[in-house]
């Protein structure tokens, strides 16, 4: 089994599915690389050599930002956001859309369960 990055990737799956995996790296970045590290993409993960595994770490740490850069990189971005107090950073903070999505009758995935606010009968206690 392949590993990259502290990630194992999938060995019966083919490399381009198989590096999409790793945080940060997506079908069209896979390619991408595999181009480059000259290996077939029709390849199983199971069938590179430790050549080709070795190629493909080398270009992936020297090249990209993937997991744990990445994600550090994309939450201080939105920590950026939010101390300087623009309008998406608000949004941020609030858990609301950020992208200008409506929030009336959708928007469940950022606001969450549906919290029902019930009243009092007039005269119960």
């Amino acid at each position: 089994m392949a590993r990259i990055t502290g990630v194992e990737l999938p060995s019966n799956k083919k490399v381009n599915i198989g590096l999409a995996a790793i945080f940060g790296i997506g079908p069209s970045l896979a390619e991408e690389i595999l181009s480059k590290a000259k290996v077939d993409s029709g390849l199983r993960v199971r069938d590179l050599t430790e050549s080709q595994v070795n190629e493909l770490r080398k270009i992936i740490e020297s090249g990209y930002k993937i997991e744990g850069n990445l994600k550090r990189e994309i939450s201080s971005n939105i920590n950026r956001l939010i101390n300087i107090g623009c309008y998406r950073g608000i949004r941020h903070k609030k858990g609301l859309p950020v992208r200008g999505q409506r929030t009336r009758c959708n928007a469940r995935t950022r606001k969450g369960r549906r919290r029902t606010v019930g009243s009092k009968k007039k005269g119960a206690k």
